[in-house]
């Protein structure tokens, strides 16, 4: 598998430097044909390559998405870095940066509470579809062309008791976030912490991330949490006007 991993990954280097043909590219890796073609079949069907009418191939439009999502991930979280601290230091709760990766959602950025209890998510790991804030904030941005494919491969196992369970209610909860703007986690990821979470839109005006603030109902309730999104929401909407966002008249 890591031989295959590594000659695909050949490939798109190769394919980098401009098209080729089957036979420039099993030369360069020095394999068969079959095998390349084999890895080219894979690589195209996931959109990583294609071929043109000469039979060349061609970087494809997947490896343009992740490189996008790369530099809007390491972007986002410079921009938005002295927003999240002022709010932090203010605040004094949990506060995260998420965005997408793939067909993940990742913690970019976290900020831990002035008090002495730690969340679960550190930078790096995968924030849970079906139940976070940050991930139903930027899922939501999704056309439906794209996220009803990842409904459908989601893991909708139940974490807490408040966990969604089925697509049709994870739907349904997408569509109320698409109309309030913002999402919530009412102990849906772990017992007894809630989250509420907003957007950060780039120039495009399409979600590039999502900021949160999660609190345990030990430290504030859920009302109380609720408290914080109008000034959550005004954090958001500095990032993204930091990030070239302007919003429509």
């Amino acid at each position: 598998m890591s031989q295959s991993v590594s000659r695909a990954l050949h490939l798109l280097v190769q394919l980098g430097n401009g098209p080729a043909n089957l036979d420039q590219l099993a030369e360069s890796t020095g394999v068969h044909k079959t095998t390349v073609l084999r890895l080219l079949r894979t690589l195209s069907d996931e959109r990583f390559t294609f071929r043109d009418n000469s039979n060349q191939y061609h970087l494809g439009s997947r490896i343009f998405e992740l490189a996008a999502q790369a530099t809007d991930q390491r972007e986002v979280r410079r921009i938005a870095s002295p927003h999240l601290v002022a709010f932090n230091r203010e605040y004094g709760r949990t506060t995260h940066l998420a965005a997408m990766e793939g067909g993940d959602v990742v913690y970019i950025d976290k900020l831990e509470s002035h008090d002495q209890i730690r969340m679960y998510s550190r930078i790096g790991l995968r924030a849970n579809l079906n139940s976070t804030a940050v991930a139903k904030v930027i899922l939501a941005d999704l056309p439906d062309s794209e996220l009803r494919p990842l409904v459908d491969s989601m893991d909708f196992s139940a974490r807490t008791a408040n966990t969604i369970t089925t697509p049709e209610r994870y739907l349904d909860e997408i569509r109320t976030v698409r109309e309030q703007g913002w999402a919530h986690d009412q102990e849906e990821n772990e017992p007894s912490v809630n989250c509420i979470g907003v957007p950060i839109r780039g120039a495009s005006g399409r979600v590039v991330a999502a900021v949160s603030v999660s609190v345990p109902d030990v430290v504030l309730s859920y009302e109380r949490v609720l408290d914080l999104l109008e000034p959550l929401q005004a954090v958001g909407a500095r990032i993204s006007r930091d990030c070239g966002y302007r919003a429509q008249p």
